[in-house]
């Protein structure tokens, strides 16, 4: 737990939420920043009718609002960061551009003379920041690119039609709430719906639309699911 956070948030206002990466921003009038990541099943609670087990942060509002930061498996964090230095914090400094807004171009620049696979890059927060393993399967099955090909010999070409499929994937699994596979669930309780709509993930062995089968490999230890009848 940050040093002083309750001495710092006690009476202090929000004045902004946004995000940067995986990094959820929560601004205060303080001139502080808290700055949460929810890891792998973090989540935030709103209003819960009880403390339970994993609720490892509650904070509440002068109208008698309450939030619980739950994380059963503690692979989140939270830190509080003074705001005109967040740039400058190591985490963040370190991190690449939004996926939302990146381009071929860009993307072919941050991959020249990379010789690891396109599917570790893409889960490198130094180069594209924010970037899932689902969604990152599901942008090189959309892009029809092979996940062991290496970053540094993609053309422009299939790199611009990469990057078209990372935010055109992002922005559908924004709109179906995420993708609930076992303890995701929004602050509202709401599950992720864009599990429905998975074209490799999680399908190893069942049909692509080609033709052929969706395989898993393992690759740096995170599970890879693709086509290799229609991803070269």
């Amino acid at each position: 737990m940050p040093d002083g956070l309750g001495q710092r948030l006690v009476g202090a206002r929000v004045t902004s939420l946004r995000r940067r990466a995986k990094y959820g921003l929560i601004d205060t009038d303080r001139g502080d920043t808290l700055v949460f990541h929810l890891g792998m099943s973090g989540r935030w609670r709103v209003d819960p009718t009880e403390v339970e087990k994993h609720d490892h942060v509650l904070i509440g509002t002068d109208d008698g609002h309450r939030v619980a930061l739950n994380d059963p498996r503690r692979f989140g964090s939270l830190d509080l960061v003074r705001t005109n230095e967040l740039e400058n914090w190591p985490p963040v400094a370190a991190l690449g551009p939004e996926p939302l807004a990146i381009e071929g171009r860009e993307l072919r620049a941050r991959l020249a003379g990379r010789s690891a696979p396109i599917k570790a890059l893409l889960l490198d927060q130094r180069i594209v920041a924010g970037l899932g393993n689902i969604y990152v399967c599901e942008a090189l099955y959309r892009a029809h690119i092979h996940p062991t090909r290496a970053g540094g010999g993609i053309s422009l070409a299939r790199l611009e039609r990469l990057a078209t499929a990372i935010r055109e994937v992002l922005k559908e699994a924004i709109a179906a709430g995420g993708s609930t596979l076992r303890d995701f669930a929004s602050p509202d309780g709401e599950l992720g719906y864009f599990s429905k709509a998975f074209a490799v993930y999680d399908r190893e062995g069942k049909a692509c639309a080609c033709g052929g089968k969706v395989k898993r490999i393992v690759q740096g230890g995170r599970s890879t699911f693709f086509c290799p009848r229609c991803q070269r």
